[in-house]
């Protein structure tokens, strides 16, 4: 079987990590200890323990890695940068929200074989297509049962194996596989047998079903009988004569099959497991959108604290939560800036016990990595709690840093109508602070209007709107503004918000007012209407309540229904929240910016989250989800005999007349190939604003549902027909093979 693992041994380096090496794993200046790393013979999990530990040893997989750092670049390693030299440093970063590996080796030599090693089986992992995929699922399988590593795997490893694969069988059926495997009747498998007995075991008959409507001879689909299904069961239309070829060309695994021109059940199952057989439609995956509207016509993913790791009063302050958000996408990232003992300006939540960072550290980090997943703009969200000294030193951080990235002048020098696009935009920092008068050096009447952002926050989370708290520091705040910082700010002016009405006659496209969530709330429940049109012509920045103190997050779909553009999440917890931002972001090549529906980019508009049906061109959808099967879910429990109880949930957020939840009912004892063949229905009255989530959890009678996987992405970007839907973990991290299979159809509400 041509496997990952034979294919890479012979790397120099790779031998290196069969071998073994005694690496130092570090955590701080003080804990530095010596681990026994060594890469398996799967050529995909790394094994390490100490020698203490007796049996206890870690793994993880090659998969779970997203990148090698050389050197000193984490701020552990940069730590202790004198102790050891940076040759014989490196970081493995993990995927998702899992801290990073530090590590030190014995020389430069055994370091470079590990860096070159490693990022080697991220490539290898990276680039593998469906069917190496599966044949190195099939392989690790193998060996995880081969317990005696003997290369073979008798039918006692074989019933531990079906328990670690999730699958309930008696074992009256599991032994007539394994004996129809076993051609060479020796009583146990090789690997060649195994991948007959995998086979048989993921048959996938609901697939094999539809492959039978269409196929002529109940072999293969020749290429008119490919063109139906995709005509008929995948909405296709026109473009699914050429596709048909294209399909077999790229999927189709025999042959003499292709020389046909027809698919076999095989290609038919690649095609349906990749990713143009996934709900989610690859050419909106893709940057596809208009780029050259308003800063104002977008929703923008923005984090919150961004310099927290974890809760919002004792957490870690860390360069590495703002690598990781913009890792994510994020295009507004916030900086908390304090008075430091030595000069210098920190970054941390003040007044609790959370820990600091230099603000030049920050936007040094900020400079290294703001455009290595998007090129459009990010925002610097400043809170600035500095006095007007430490201010200039801000000032000159960030000019010299970050240099022609920085924007500090107006695009073309004229005071604009409207905002700049993110296009005009592309590849700058934007500075979001308070500035002393307006654009064009004209002391505008906002200069009066300065509060400082504890009294802004205090504001917004009052309980009336009808009368805000008088400013009685409004001299005393303007007078400690720097003007190198403040003169620093072009398109992004905090202003205190007074009204809708005063905004729309007074204020400057340039001018942005920060929300609390309750605020953001009250003004969507009593005004939602001017809401919309506000956010058509200025940004509006929504911020958690302060009393989220472990750091959770309000739901951002209320937000997105006013049309509000920077919508802060603490992107460092995982859950609900962040799965619909994650959710929303994954369209437009994942760059941050999602361009608003055309009726919430009219300053005029009349429309209303809470009567969609008033809209011009209201059109209701019906969503139809039959949920067929599931396949291969991760366990739970890990406990050994432990298998789960699925069932699927599918969740609508959007306008509140679109939110729903419809669920399958359990299914006992299978995670590995459940069948439901239930259907699940919805209307959507607003389709451009809805998101859909796909939860997959573990029933318990007796006390909350398991979490066992999820995926989230917008309704317009569904495709119909035979769809799978690969599965995410909590964190928002791959977990194949794990998917679920749907037939799903979206037609006018009659």
């Amino acid at each position: 079987m041509d496997t990952e693992g034979p294919r890479v041994q012979d790397d120099p380096n790779i031998k290196v990590m069969m071998a073994g090496s005694t690496l130092r794993k570090v955590k701080s200046r003080s804990w530095k200890k010596q681990r026994h790393f060594r890469l398996l013979e799967d050529g995909l999990t790394i094994w390490y323990k100490s020698r203490w530990a007796g049996k206890g040893h870690t793994t993880f997989s090659i998969t779970e890695l997203e990148a090698v750092r050389e050197g000193h670049q984490s701020e552990v390693l940069l730590s202790i940068a004198e102790e050891y030299p940076a040759d014989h440093c490196f970081t493995l970063v993990f995927h998702g929200r899992q801290g990073n590996l530090d590590l030190v080796a014995d020389s430069p030599g055994e370091a470079r074989a590990w860096i070159h090693g490693v990022r080697k089986l991220i490539h290898k992992a990276e680039t593998m297509d469906e069917k190496e995929r599966l044949d190195q699922w099939v392989w690790d399988w193998f060996h995880k049962a081969d317990k005696n590593k003997d290369g073979k795997m008798n039918f006692k490893e074989v019933r531990k194996l079906l328990k670690m694969m999730n699958v309930e069988m008696n074992e009256e059926h599991a032994l007539h596989l394994f004996t129809m495997a076993d051609k060479s009747e020796s009583g146990s498998l090789e690997i060649e047998q195994f991948v007959h007995f995998y086979k048989m075991l993921t048959q996938r008959d609901e697939v094999w079903k539809v492959f039978q409507d269409y196929s002529g001879d109940g072999e293969k689909l020749m290429l008119d009988e490919l063109e139906s299904f995709l005509r008929l069961e995948q909405h296709e239309g026109d473009k699914s004569s050429q596709h048909a070829q294209e399909l077999i060309d790229r999927y189709e695994p025999s042959e003499s099959a292709k020389k046909q021109s027809a698919m076999s059940f095989d290609g038919f199952q690649l095609y349906l497991c990749s990713q143009e057989g996934s709900i989610f439609n690859p050419e909106l995956r893709d940057l596809h959108q208009d780029m050259s509207q308003p800063l104002s016509h977008y929703f923008i993913s923005s984090s919150h604290n961004t310099y927290l790791l974890m809760d919002q009063l004792r957490g870690q302050s860390s360069l590495e939560a703002y690598i990781q958000a913009l890792k994510r996408g994020c295009r507004c990232v916030e900086v908390d800036c304090w008075d430091g003992n030595d000069g210098e300006p920190i970054v941390y939540h003040g007044h609790t016990l959370t820990s600091k960072i230099l603000f030049r550290d920050v936007i040094s980090t900020l400079k290294e990595y703001a455009f290595k997943v998007s090129q459009f703009p990010v925002i610097l969200s400043l809170e600035n709690h500095c006095g007007v000294e430490q201010q200039t030193v801000m000032a000159k951080h960030l000019t010299q840093i970050l240099g022609d990235t920085l924007l500090t002048t107006l695009l073309d020098g004229q005071v604009p109508q409207q905002l700049p696009s993110p296009q005009e935009l592309k590849g700058k920092i934007l500075l979001k602070a308070k500035k002393i008068g307006g654009l064009g050096g004209s002391l505008d009447d906002t200069l009066t209007d300065e509060v400082s952002d504890d009294e802004e926050m205090a504001n917004s989370d009052a309980e009336t709107l009808d009368d805000p708290p008088v400013n009685h520091n409004a001299k005393k705040s303007k007078s400690k503004l720097s003007r190198e910082l403040s003169d620093l700010v072009v398109y992004c002016k905090s202003v205190h918000f007074h009204s809708f009405e005063h905004s729309r006659l007074h204020a400057k496209c340039y001018e942005m007012s920060s929300f609390s969530e309750s605020k953001a709330k009250k003004l969507a429940k009593d005004a939602g209407t001017h809401f919309v049109q506000h956010n058509a012509r200025q940004l509006s920045r929504i911020y958690p309540s302060g009393l989220r103190t472990d750091s959770s997050n309000y739901n951002p779909q209320d937000m997105w229904n006013m049309g509000c553009q920077i919508v802060a999440l603490n992107f460092q917890k995982a859950g609900l929240e962040m799965d619909l931002n994650d959710g929303l972001f994954r369209q437009n090549g994942c760059c941050g910016f999602v361009l608003k529906p055309l009726f919430m980019r009219d300053a005029n508009t009349l429309f209303s989250p809470e009567k969609p049906e008033e809209r011009q061109g209201h059109k209701p959808l019906r969503l139809s989800i039959q949920v067929i099967s599931a396949q291969q879910l991760p366990k739970v429990n890990q406990k050994e005999g432990s298998i789960v109880d699925p069932l699927v949930r599918v969740e609508i957020y959007g306008v509140s007349q679109d939110q729903a939840r419809e669920e399958t009912s359990h299914i006992n004892n299978n995670g590995f190939n459940p069948v439901w063949n239930e259907t699940l229905n919805f209307v959507i009255h607003s389709p451009e604003l809805a998101l859909v989530r796909f939860e997959v959890e573990d029933h318990d009678k007796a006390s909350r549902n398991d979490f066992i996987g999820q995926f989230t992405l917008p309704f317009t970007c569904i495709q119909a027909g035979y769809r799978h839907i690969n599965l995410l973990s909590r964190d928002g991290t791959a977990i194949p093979p794990s998917s679920v299979f749907v037939n799903i159809s979206i037609s006018e509400l009659t």
